[in-house]
Parts: structure tokens; C-alpha cells; sequence
């Protein structure tokens, strides 16, 4: 287990770091105020929602036979999501933006979401009040990543009736600037071919078939830092002036069911899952937020302190995924490889132990 640590470490940090790069891109969308701001936040965090939720649902199990009673395997995987080129940008004007929120010029509208291009902003809004006069405007950020990586930490253990347990886990772990992740799950995975035939099985039939379902709940915070914009004033009396503890916080409940065929070959075992998987999605900004939303007489620009502005809870995922790999088992050790096709194409791989 020391061994597998440094890499238990390492996944996690990748994984929360990812997320992290969104921190700049949410705290500017802010600016639009909470209900367009969440219309911002959800065309540019999607890919990042479904990147995470496939990968989550990814890496259960690499083969149909389940394990023996009190037998284990202990795992570390990882997955990376790809974003395709469909989810890489949207149309800022086709979101249902309020007449407060404006391209600044007609004729450019595409803006990257997160999985969208590094080298290139969107276009430059403009924030009206409610009495059309223009009080601010800013540019659309730039995509931070076209694969996205989520990690999977995972103990199986053999029960009775040809069925084994799986418990995945991550404790909170906290990595300063970067926030903090919290993960739990749990899976089962039955053996049906001997349902059927019987302790035969292994003579009459050359495959295991196997029925798995999983479901995990990860939590995560990612600190940001939102100000009220230069020589911005409050609006009255009435407007908190404490920005401290601004973060967003995010939460995925992840659910999988699939079918599982495979054939050990010696060490060497080749798998196809078919099934369906889930993720729910829950994404918030927690605190008090400053927005510019007007001007003084004298032009001065004045904020209103928004408390939680932008909320977003939605289904990310919903539909078929089909898995194909292998894992390879010489003695104790263990090696994991599978692509996956779903809403997004992926791949998983990792490492661990067992009997």
C-alpha cells in the first residue's frame, strides 16, 4: 500500500487541479449577475460536468467472474475524458441571456467552454442595467483543458453466492489554494452463468457473464476570489461588504448498471461491458459575491452583494456506455486497461493488488 500511495496522491492532485483551472472563468462570468451568470457558468462548465461524471462511472470492473469468498483486490485508477469538438465552444446569444448581457460586437458570438480551445478568449460582453445603461463588460475566458481526468480508489472483496463487494473512498483531503475532494461508493457485481448451469459452469461454458451496478457521491470546493471591480462603490447601506469564503462548491452522484462478459486466458483477461450510467450534477458558488449593476450620479460605479448567486443542479449524463479492455494479474499484481464509449470517448488505466 506504501507503494500504491505516491500514485493515490498523485491522481487525486491532477484531478482537483483540472477543476481548479475553472476558477478564473467562473469568476468573471459573475460579473453578469446570478441569472445569467449560471447560464455562463453551465455552457462553459458542461464538458467539465460530463468529463468528470464519465469518468467516475469508469473503472468498476475488468472482468465478469466475481470474487471468491474473503478474496480481494485493491485498486488505484484513473480516467481521462475527451472532449469532442461539438462541446468545445457555444453561442453566447443562443442560452437564453437576458437584454442585460450583450455581445459587445453583433457578428462574434462563439465563446470556448472549459474544454474549448487555451490560446483564444471569447467574445467581450457588455453588462447593461436595468435602465439600458451600460456598467461594465468583460471578456468571455478561454477553454483549460480538452481531456478531463477523474480518479477511482477502490477495495473488492468476495462475498457469498458468487457475488463480490466494491467500496470506493477518497477522504477529504485538502490541498490548500486548490480546495479539497471528498469521495464515497459502492458496487456490487454478480456471477449469473452458475445461476443457470450450475458448478458445471466452468466445463459447459468458456465465458463468465456478469451483472454489476455501481453508484458513488464525490464532493469537492474550490476556492475564489471575486471583488467588486475598481472604485466600485455599494449600492446603500444594505450591501454586505465581507467577500471572505467565496468558493464554489460541487457534488456528483454518479450511477451505473452493465453487463459484463469476459475470458481469462492464464494472467490475462479481455472484457466487454455494456450497460448504462448517470450523473447528477450539483454546482454552486457559496458566499457573497459583488456585481457591478449600476452608476451614481456622478458616475461612479456602485455593486450589489449577491448570496449565492449562481446554482446549477442537472442531470450531466444519461444514457448507453459500452467498455472494452482487459486487466493482466501475474501473481498479486494487478494492471487495468479499457476504453469507453458513451457521451464521451475515454480510457482507463491503473494498478493494484490482490487474490
Amino acid at each position: 500500500m506504501k507503494k500504491l500511495y505516491p500514485i493515490l496522491t498523485t491522481v487525486i492532485l491532477i484531478f482537483i487541479t483540472s477543476a481548479a483551472k475553472a476558477q478564473d472563468g467562473f469568476s468573471a462570468l459573475i460579473k453578469s449577475g446570478p441569472a445569467d451568470a449560471t447560464k455562463l457558468v453551465n455552457a462553459y462548465g458542461e464538458p467539465l460536468f460530463k468529463g468528470i461524471g464519465l469518468g467516475l462511472n469508469s473503472g468498476w470492473y475488468s472482468s465478469a467472474k466475481a470474487k471468491k469468498l474473503l478474496h480481494f483486490d485493491l485498486r488505484i485508477t484513473a480516467s481521462a475524458s475527451f472532449v469532442p469538438t461539438s462541446d468545445q465552444t457555444f453561442d453566447v446569444t443562443k442560452i437564453g441571456l437576458s437584454n442585460n448581457v450583450r455581445p459587445d460586437n453583433a457578428s462574434q458570438t462563439m465563446a470556448p467552454t472549459f474544454g474549448g480551445s487555451k490560446s483564444a478568449n471569447g467574445p467581450l460582453l457588455d453588462i447593461y442595467d436595468d435602465n439600458g445603461q451600460k456598467v461594465g463588460s468583460y471578456t468571455m475566458p478561454s477553454g483549460k483543458s480538452s481531456v478531463i481526468p477523474a480518479p477511482q480508489i477502490q477495495l473488492t472483496v468476495g462475498l457469498i453466492g458468487n457475488t463480490d463487494l466494491t467500496i470506493r473512498a477518497i477522504p477529504t483531503i485538502n490541498f490548500g489554494s486548490s480546495g479539497n475532494i471528498s469521495s464515497i461508493g459502492f458496487g456490487i457485481r454478480h456471477d449469473i452463468m452458475q445461476d443457470f448451469v450450475g458448478k458445471t459452469v466452468d466445463k459447459l461454458i468458456p465465458f463468465d457473464l456478469a451483472i454489476a451496478l455501481g453508484y458513488s457521491h464525490l464532493s469537492m470546493n474550490i476556492p475564489l476570489t471575486v471583488n467588486p471591480d475598481a472604485g466600485a462603490i455599494p449600492k446603500d447601506g444594505q450591501q454586505s461588504t465581507d467577500f471572505n469564503n467565496q468558493h464554489v462548491g460541487a457534488t456528483f452522484n454518479n450511477f451505473m448498471i452493465q453487463a459484463i462478459i469476459s475470458k481469462k486466458l492464464l494472467f490475462f483477461t479481455p472484457f466487454l461491458a455494456v450497460g448504462y450510467n448517470n450523473t447528477h450534477t450539483q454546482f454552486g458558488t457559496i458566499g457573497n459575491f459583488p456585481v457591478t449593476t449600476g452608476q451614481t450620479l456622478a458616475g461612479t460605479s456602485t455593486y450589489t452583494t449577491y448570496n449565492n448567486p449562481i446554482s446549477i443542479n442537472e442531470t450531466s449524463i444519461d444514457g448507453f456506455r459500452a467498455d472494452l479492455g482487459f486487466q493482466l494479474t501475474p501473481g498479486f499484481f494487478r494492471i487495468y486497461v479499457s476504453g469507453s464509449l458513451a457521451q464521451y470517448k475515454s480510457v482507463n488505466a491503473g494498478i493494484g493488488f490482490g487474490f
